[in-house]
């Protein structure tokens, strides 16, 4: 008979989930991924995204499997990206989840004119 979870059903959270999740981020091309993903992650564990966001914020050790499929999807879409092994566009895309962004300068130039109480001020 299995341990009931607090609430109610057992936790599909065990330490060959935990092995599998790990050997998740250095074979994931074995599973099909071009990058590693949490989508892919929870495709191979065959649990939902939110079951696995729900056990980064109970489960330390997963949080930082989580923050590493992170960084070795930025690292492959930054390499790949570079040596255009990957659509330029897609890896803009994908690398805006990770803080990236094309920024564009805009300044303005000249003058404004106030008036305040019939007096002329130019700023």
């Amino acid at each position: 008979m299995s341990e009931k979870h607090a609430g109610g059903r057992p936790s599909k959270y065990t330490e060959e989930l935990v092995h599998k999740a790990k050997q998740y981020i250095v074979s994931y091309e074995t599973y099909g991924d071009v990058i590693p993903s949490i989508a892919g992650l929870a495709s191979v564990l065959d649990v939902s995204r939110t079951l696995l966001y729900d056990w980064e914020k109970e489960y330390p050790e997963f949080f930082y499997i989580l923050e590493a499929i992170k960084r070795e999807q930025q690292k492959v879409l930054l390499n790949k990206g570079l040596t255009g092994d990957f659509n330029s566009q897609i890896t803009k895309l994908v690398l805006g989840k990770h803080g990236y962004h094309d920024k564009q300068d805009v300044g303005l130039t000249g003058g404004v004119n106030i008036v305040l109480n019939g007096t002329n001020a130019d700023v």
